[in-house]
């Protein structure tokens, strides 16, 4: 994404309280319980919020409920961490959040506005689905890295993010950041093999 675009979506003025012209259950859907109605920076403080609510989800899978969530397919050095319950909850987050997005937009007369924070969401727990829960759960900096680089891949959308981003309505606010996400959990797997091979 250029300069031009950059400015054209986040520098542009939002109309104040917006999404007063929609139900209250969209509203909070959307903006992910208000922290999309951030006056600076709604997808950061919604991306952050999803961070924030990801280690407790990780407490509950993996403490309250003994669960292990993920399979690990490759060899005993090298390999792939699929992690099912984030997987899940992104997927699930996407699915779910269609029509209330295409509704929200509807309501208020928008294209992707900044406030339509439950993308980023669904990113952010996207970014988590090669790590496994117990990991997660052992160094919470791992919440931290998948915030950073969803936010990246986000804001630049590159590596075909953008052309998904033109999707229509709902699909395409909710597909490019589902995409990031999936970018954001590639490198941090990566990441993480890497540091596991030189710690032998």
């Amino acid at each position: 994404m250029n300069k031009e675009e950059l400015k054209e979506k986040y520098g542009k003025k939002r109309v104040p309280h917006e999404w007063r012209k929609t139900d209250w259950l969209t509203t909070l859907v959307v903006t992910f319980f208000g922290s999309g109605m951030s006056p600076k920076a709604p997808g950061t403080m919604g991306s952050l919020a999803a961070a924030i609510v990801a280690y407790p989800m990780t407490v509950l899978a993996c403490k309250l409920f003994e669960f292990e969530s993920y399979i690990f397919v490759g060899s005993e050095i090298f390999g792939l961490f699929i992690n099912f319950f984030f997987l899940a909850a992104a997927l699930v987050v996407f699915f779910a959040a269609i029509p209330f997005v295409n509704k929200a937009m509807k309501d208020t007369g928008t294209e992707d506005p900044g406030w339509i924070v439950i993308d980023e969401v669904c990113g952010v727990f996207m970014a988590l689905a090669f790590i496994p829960c117990s990991l997660i759960d052992e160094y919470p900096v791992y919440l931290a890295i998948a915030f950073g680089l969803f936010r990246f891949f986000d804001i630049l959308k590159p590596l075909g993010i953008h052309k998904i981003e033109k999707l229509p309505g709902a699909w395409g606010v909710m597909a490019d950041d589902l995409l990031g996400g999936l970018y954001a959990a590639i490198v941090l797997w990566l990441g993480t093999m890497i540091a596991f091979l030189f710690s032998f």
